[in-house]
């Protein structure tokens, strides 16, 4: 399995913008896809349960966005440097979160039981 360790996370206005990253250690990520997650203050679920935020494939050349986050968020990884990033501009106060990195072989899923190695999370939390 690879290790994720994500960071990035902070409160934010709304209208502003955070930069997440997925750092990745062990097994290198770089022939599988990554995904980001968010779980909500309150909405506490099974792991599974996650909420689909975005995902990329390996070769970073095909994407995916929950249709919330579609032209505001950009998800990108550079595979020289094992790390996965999350781009969010004109945050929402229903963005608040903690954010989930995560990773699986093969092809993307907008499924979180897809996948098969998870970071700890960071929280992000946008004010009115």
């Amino acid at each position: 399995q690879v290790q994720l360790v994500e960071s990035g996370g902070r409160l934010v206005q709304a209208g502003g913008s955070l930069r997440l990253s997925c750092a990745a250690s062990g097994r290198t990520f770089s022939s599988g896809a990554v995904g980001w997650f968010r779980q909500a203050p309150g909405k506490e679920r099974d792991w599974k349960e996650r909420d689909f935020v975005a995902a990329i494939t390996w070769s970073g050349i095909t994407t995916d966005y929950e249709d919330s986050v579609k032209g505001r968020f950009t998800i990108s990884r550079d595979n020289a440097k094992n790390t996965a990033y999350l781009e969010m501009n004109s945050l929402k106060p229903e963005d608040t979160a903690v954010y989930y990195c995560a990773a699986k072989d093969g092809y993307y899923s907008d499924w979180a039981g897809d996948y098969t190695s998870w970071g700890h999370g960071t929280q992000v939390t946008v004010s009115s």
